[in-house]
């Protein structure tokens, strides 16, 4: 449930950036106990704007703040 609450919290904060963003929750199986943000190009190329990977404990260190995400976002962009 908290992986769930937190994608919603990133995701909402991802369409609020930029308009008419495209955001998929989980379009492959997810790794297990993992949280991960990627952005498509549209060329086909994927940017990892995010891992929880290797961090924590505590737990709390695997999920981002969304502003951060949303940061990482615009750099990928420009």
């Amino acid at each position: 449930r908290v992986y769930g609450r937190n994608a919603a919290l990133v995701s909402e904060a991802l369409r609020g950036a930029v308009a008419h963003l495209p955001v998929d929750i989980n379009p492959r199986p997810p790794r297990r106990n993992s949280f991960e943000v990627s952005l498509v190009k549209e060329d086909g190329s994927t940017v990892e704007l995010w891992s929880g990977i290797g961090k924590g404990p505590p737990r709390k260190l695997k999920f981002p703040q969304p502003e951060t995400v949303v940061e990482a976002l615009k750099s990928s962009l420009e």
